[in-house]
């Protein structure tokens, strides 16, 4: 049998604002190590990396005297650009992903296409306007723009409802996860890139 190419990357971007450093493997195990200087996206990316069953490192250094902006935006665009180059020509892969996860009130879908087309549809019912501890929630859409615009996948956020604000998120970084899991699997049956164009890089 002959073994997979091992699917990793690592990219670090650094500007006046923010020094990024994203390394990810597609077919780890759940192994995560995070440090970005924003408590709640610790948490976020680390639940992503465990539950996308990836072996994952995140650290960040910006200027959060500022605000999480930045900082957020940043880790968006690089771990992006990670899955990116980790898929490589994308060959065998199923490339749709779709994942429902509950989260006690709320319940998330996240639906992927890694197309080379990115689009990001984010539907969020109620829409996130309270803060999570000193994280402002509408950093939730400016990180999964900046990713699905890096990663150049399509991402369908869909959030039929939910009270806690907390659980909604993490229902979406969870559903994330899974969905781009299940995208990035290989299909013994797919011979080259699965679109008729024969081209998804």
């Amino acid at each position: 049998m002959t073994e997979l190419k091992r699917r990793f990357a690592k990219i670090e971007r650094k500007t006046n604002e923010t020094k990024i450093a994203v390394e990810l493997d597609l077919d780890g195990d759940g192994k995560a190590e995070v440090n970005t200087g924003v408590p709640f996206m610790d948490h976020m990316l680390d639940l992503f990396i465990k539950h996308g069953l990836f072996d994952g490192k995140v650290i960040a250094d910006g200027d959060t005297h500022i605000d999480d902006h930045h900082t957020t935006e940043d880790i968006g665009i690089v771990l992006g650009q990670v899955i990116r180059e980790a898929l490589g020509d994308k060959k065998g892969i199923k490339r749709y992903g779709n994942a429902f996860v509950p989260m006690d009130d709320a319940l998330a879908q996240v639906v992927v296409d890694c197309s080379n087309r990115p689009h990001l549809e984010y539907r969020v019912e109620p829409a996130l306007t309270q803060k999570v501890g000193t994280f402002d929630t509408e950093l939730v859409h400016e990180f999964l723009w900046k990713f699905a615009l890096e990663a150049r996948m399509n991402v369908h956020v869909i959030v039929p409802y939910g009270h806690n604000t907390h659980h909604i998120i993490e229902a979406i970084f969870k559903a994330l996860a899974r969905a781009i899991d299940d995208a990035v699997q290989i299909d013994p049956r797919v011979k080259g890139v699965p679109s008729t164009k024969g081209l998804l890089t």
